[in-house]
């Protein structure tokens, strides 16, 4: 195909690219895989922002990627608990991921367990309405969990590792 979108019908490599020197063009093969693949003569440079330009428009709409972070106290009363998962659960509503963080403070690093045991009721009071993309994990003096929409029943980290023939 020359760049004003007609098809020149199938030939030799070595035809092809001297047809696109004598239009001063480049030589792009569009379907290597084809049989025989699909080759198309234009300038290159154009091509490439034509292409970068369609990816841009397909990733602007998209906001799916984003992901939210909500703190939590290891000393966090259960009302305070339960807004901020009703504030998750509308992140997720959305189409975000959300990441529960629960920050330390001082002495409050000697008992890291109670901060295991927030997230692990955090998990109880959300239910079947999410799914555990990454486990609770120390970063320094915070420890964090990311959590995702669940696709229909309970989900969590072991059960997303199952084999699937393609």
């Amino acid at each position: 195909m020359d760049s004003k979108g007609e098809q020149l019908g199938i030939l030799t490599r070595t035809e092809a690219l001297e047809k696109a020197k004598e239009l001063e063009q480049d030589l792009i093969e569009i379907a290597p895989n084809a049989d025989p693949p699909v080759a198309k003569i234009t300038n290159f440079q154009k091509f490439r922002y034509e292409e970068n330009k369609k990816d841009r428009a397909a990733r602007k709409g998209s906001s799916a990627g984003e992901l939210k972070e909500l703190w939590l106290s290891p000393r966090i009363a259960e009302h305070d608990l339960k807004v901020r998962l009703t504030r998750t659960e509308e992140f997720l509503k959305e189409g975000h991921k959300v990441k529960l963080t629960v920050k330390f403070r001082g002495r409050e690093m000697a008992h890291q367990e109670i901060g295991y045991q927030v997230l692990r009721d955090a998990l109880n009071l959300l239910g079947d309405k999410v799914a555990v993309e990454r486990d609770a994990k120390m970063e320094g003096r915070k420890l964090s969990m990311i959590v995702g929409k669940s696709k229909g029943g309970v989900q969590n980290a072991e059960t997303k590792n199952e084999q699937v023939s393609i």
